[in-house]
C-alpha cells in the first residue's frame, strides 16, 4: 500500500477550498485572484523607492504610485506574502522543506536556472501585456461567469496538452 499518496490533501478538497477563497476574495476585496498584479506592484514600490522622480513622470508606473500609501499597499501584495508563506508551512507541515531544482536528467543545473530565468522574464512581460495572468484570467473569470474566463481555461488546457506533447522530448530522451 502507498502510505505517500496520504500524505497530500485531495485535489478535489482543494478546488473546493479554492472556489471558497475566490468567492472570498471578491467579498472582502472587490475583486478576484491572480498574481502578476501583486508583482508588478512590488516592481513599482521598488521603483518608487529608488527614484520616484522616475516613477511619477513614467506613464506606465504613475498611476499605480500616485496615491499616498503606494502600490505596495494592495491585497494583491499580501496575496502574494500569503501565498509564500503558505507554500513554506506546507512543506514544512508534509516534510518536504529541501532546495532542489526540478529538471530533466540530460538538462545542467545552470541550464535549467537560465531557462527558468527566460521564462519568468517572458511570463512578466506577457502577464502585462495581457493585463492578467492565467490564473486571474480563469479562476476569477469563471467565478464571476465570465466567457472569457471559460475561452481561457479551453486554451490554456488545450495549449498545455499540444506542448507537453511536442516538448517532452526536451525533457524526456527516447532511445532510438
Amino acid at each position: 500500500m502507498n502510505t505517500q499518496k496520504n500524505k497530500y490533501i485531495n485535489s478535489y478538497v482543494a478546488g473546493f477550498f479554492l472556489g471558497l477563497l475566490i468567492i472570498a476574495a471578491y467579498y472582502f476585496a472587490g475583486e478576484g485572484l491572480g498574481s502578476s498584479g501583486g508583482y508588478r506592484d512590488v516592481a513599482f514600490g521598488v521603483i518608487n523607492k529608488i527614484s520616484p522622480e522616475y516613477a511619477h513622470q513614467n506613464a506606465f508606473v504613475a498611476p499605480h504610485v500616485s496615491s499616498d500609501e503606494g502600490p505596495t499597499h494592495t491585497w494583491l501584495v499580501y496575496e502574494l506574502i500569503g501565498v509564500i508563506f503558505g507554500a513554506i508551512l506546507s512543506a514544512v507541515i508534509f516534510g518536504r522543506m529541501k532546495w532542489s531544482i526540478g529538471k530533466a536528467p540530460h538538462i545542467t543545473n545552470k541550464k535549467r536556472l537560465y531557462l527558468a530565468l527566460i521564462g519568468g522574464v517572458l511570463w512578466g512581460v506577457g502577464t502585462q501585456l495581457g493585463r492578467g495572468c492565467t490564473s486571474g484570467l480563469v479562476l476569477s473569470g469563471m467565478a464571476v461567469n465570465s466567457l472569457s474566463g471559460y475561452i481561457g481555461l479551453i486554451a490554456i488546457f488545450g495549449f498545455g496538452f499540444i506542448f507537453a506533447y511536442v516538448f517532452k522530448k526536451l525533457w524526456i530522451k527516447t532511445k532510438n
